[in-house]
């Protein structure tokens, strides 16, 4: 049996997201804003766990409260996913709506260098969860 990596996160007042470990190893981060200090945080929270990263695993990032999506924040983000030891992770991405995946899209698309890591926008969390549970040797 494989040993599932320690979280190491802990709440934080004043940062606009929270981290639980999935049943898969993964984990599912739901964000309540994009502010500068929640993305500074979360993206040393993000690389501290790429440096561990040695299987390949699947992540979660909940959107949905998030009103504003900065495009800073959108090219931060796509920035974090481009580096290297990203490439074993699949990535869902749950937003509000259709409008906001498209707005996402478009900016990740100017932005983009090639992610790593295999990422995917969606307006259903249970579509979301269905692309995460395919088998991890049919990423994308």
């Amino acid at each position: 049996m494989t040993e599932i990596k320690p979280l190491n996160w802990t709440p934080t007042e004043g940062v606009g997201y929270s981290v639980i470990r999935r049943g898969d190893g993964g984990m599912t981060l739901t964000f309540t804003d994009l502010s500068d200090t929640t993305m500074k945080h979360w993206h040393e929270f993000a690389l501290e766990h790429l440096l561990g990263s040695d299987r390949r695993t699947r992540n979660l990032y909940d959107l949905r409260q998030v009103k504003e999506f900065p495009e800073q924040s959108i090219r931060f983000a796509v920035d974090a996913n481009s580096d290297p030891s990203a490439r074993n992770i699949r990535v869902a991405v749950v937003v509000e709506n259709e409008s906001v995946a498209d707005g996402i899209r478009k900016v990740a698309a100017l932005a983009e260098t090639g992610l790593a890591s295999a990422m995917k926008i969606f307006t259903d969390i249970n579509e979301a969860e269905a692309w995460l549970a395919r088998p991890l040797d049919q990423i994308p």
